[in-house]
């Protein structure tokens, strides 16, 4: 790792800030990203690089959304000492963001090894991509059922039930290729959620979730930190940050009049491709 050049710091950034929001996997892209420019993706300085730059992501996160956050922050302080504030509707959504974040915690420390293990295969990305997608199809449909009844449901109307059925879905993200914004929107949309709130509630649930991630791989492979120089790690975060803020708000926009599908078309192509490219032995899985 300690070659990692600054145009593969670049890309890995690039990478990084593009998929992270969106419902295409960061990981699977992250890894075919990894094994294309001749990394060994199991090297624990290669996992140390990828949870490092991840944080600018987050950053990008917390900046787009640093308003609402103080709100949501503030009603929840109010509510947990007045009756009348427990009525204000951002309680209620912090409380989801909350509520959603504690499955994926125990989910990921109790399957830890197995998704550090077993699932570090390019053939689980290339099923995963495929099979996700149509989940991703069903939570439309069923999204066009509440449209038709006229009962799809805004920010206001969030509940902490709603955060616990997304926070269950989002745990299906600890499999690479799922796509942890692609199990999060679905689940929302699923709920009878719209697409720009599900979207939203998809980046508040991200930040407690990246970080602890994130921080969590920096911890467990801090010995390899020293892998890889300042100045690389220093482009992939930076770059990371102002490609996934972009990221964010395009996202936000396209969702607002548009559906999941042209995700789901690029999902399943890549995946397809992606499982020729094994099968012929262009790449190895692993």
């Amino acid at each position: 790792m300690s070659d990692l050049s600054y145009l593969d710091a670049i890309i890995l950034g690039i990478v990084e800030g593009l998929t992270e929001y969106l419902p295409v996997s960061s990981t699977g892209h992250l890894t075919i990203t990894e094994k294309l420019l001749g990394l060994q993706v199991d090297d624990p300085a290669v996992t140390a690089y990828t949870a490092i730059i991840q944080l600018g992501a987050i950053l990008a996160t917390l900046i787009y959304f640093l308003k609402d956050i103080v709100r949501f922050a503030g009603a929840w302080f109010r509510g947990l000492g007045s009756a009348e504030a427990r009525q204000e509707p951002d309680y209620g959504l912090a409380w989801a963001v909350i509520v959603g974040s504690i499955p994926l915690g125990i989910v990921g420390f109790l399957a830890k090894d197995v998704i550090t293990g077993g699932l570090r295969s390019l053939w689980v990305v290339a099923a995963a991509l495929v099979l996700w997608s149509a989940v991703m199809v069903v939570a439309e449909r069923m999204h066009s059922t509440f449209d038709r009844r006229g009962v799809v449901r805004g920010e206001q109307s969030v509940t902490p039930l709603d955060g616990l059925v997304i926070g269950l879905a989002q745990c299906f993200a600890l499999i690479p290729g799922v796509s942890r914004s692609g199990a999060t929107i679905s689940a929302g949309l699923a709920r009878g959620i719209d697409r720009v709130t599900a979207t939203r509630l998809s980046f508040f649930l991200a930040i407690p979730a990246l970080t602890a991630a994130g921080l969590f791989e920096a911890v467990q492979e801090r010995e390899h930190l020293s892998a890889f120089g300042a100045g690389q790690m220093l482009v992939g975060i930076v770059i990371a940050f102002v490609v996934a803020y972009a990221s964010i708000a395009w996202l936000l926009r396209f969702v607002a009049n548009n559906s999941l599908l042209a995700f789901v078309w690029y999902r399943v192509l890549l995946g397809i491709v992606l499982a020729v490219v094994l099968g012929v032995g262009w790449m190895s899985a692993t």
